[in-house]
């Protein structure tokens, strides 16, 4: 019986429409002082990767200095446009209602992302979507490049086994992570991944959303 989940952000509970790729930009800029004219692959990859490789693709060589830069620019970024990705963006539908519903059922909830940490709380409070995260058990884009290595993390710090946790999330990375660490995935098919590209990456459970509540709680507390 899995006690704890472990959420992706992007397209697995949030859809910032495009607004989050305008605040990687504004931040982009004011971390390095180019305009950001092309961004590398996103899916399934870390905040300091996808820094790191934008950066090559404007010649541009970078370290943890700079990208800590650009982490407090994409902060700053989110704080002054909330309102803008409230409006603009959404909860995925069945998102709410999921998250409330393991919280019911006594399961503990907290986020395995490439965001880092501040960005991942503001998005989520944005859409209201944060009071049954609990934060301290997660990991995020600023502890490790790869997304195995945050899966690790958070189960050391949630104190929890492999098989005491599930991850649920929308890309291949997402499932290699988790199966990395031994961990059963349940993969939503609300991102660029369809249901059978999830299947063949590994997914135990495949679902195309998060509407159906009483079935994800079913799947979380008693397998697939």
């Amino acid at each position: 019986m899995a006690g704890l989940v472990l959420w992706d952000v992007d397209h697995t509970l949030i859809d910032t429409r495009g607004v989050g790729r305008e605040l990687s930009a504004a931040a982009f800029l004011k971390a390095t002082g180019q305009p950001m004219r092309q961004q590398a692959r996103i899916d399934g990859i870390t905040e300091p990767v996808i820094f790191r490789e934008t950066a090559k693709l404007h010649d541009l060589a970078t370290d943890r200095a700079d990208f800590e830069r650009f982490a407090r620019a994409l902060t700053a970024a989110h704080l002054d446009r909330a309102a803008e990705l409230r409006e603009r963006g959404h909860a995925l539908p069945g998102a709410a209602a999921a998250l409330d519903a393991l919280a019911t059922a006594g399961v503990r909830q907290t986020v395995v992302s490439g965001n880092i940490r501040a960005v991942a709380e503001l998005k989520l409070q944005v859409f209201g979507l944060d009071t049954p995260i609990l934060w301290e058990l997660g990991a995020y884009g600023e502890d490790h490049d790869v997304r195995a290595a945050l899966v690790r993390l958070s189960l050391q710090r949630a104190h929890t086994t492999a098989d005491a946790a599930v991850l649920i999330g929308d890309t291949p990375a997402d499932i290699e992570g988790a199966h990395a660490n031994g961990v059963r995935v349940i993969a939503v098919a609300t991102g660029r991944s369809d249901e059978a590209a999830l299947r063949d990456a590994g997914a135990e459970v495949v679902l195309p959303d998060l509407r159906d509540a009483e079935l994800l709680v079913k799947l979380v507390r008693n397998g697939a």
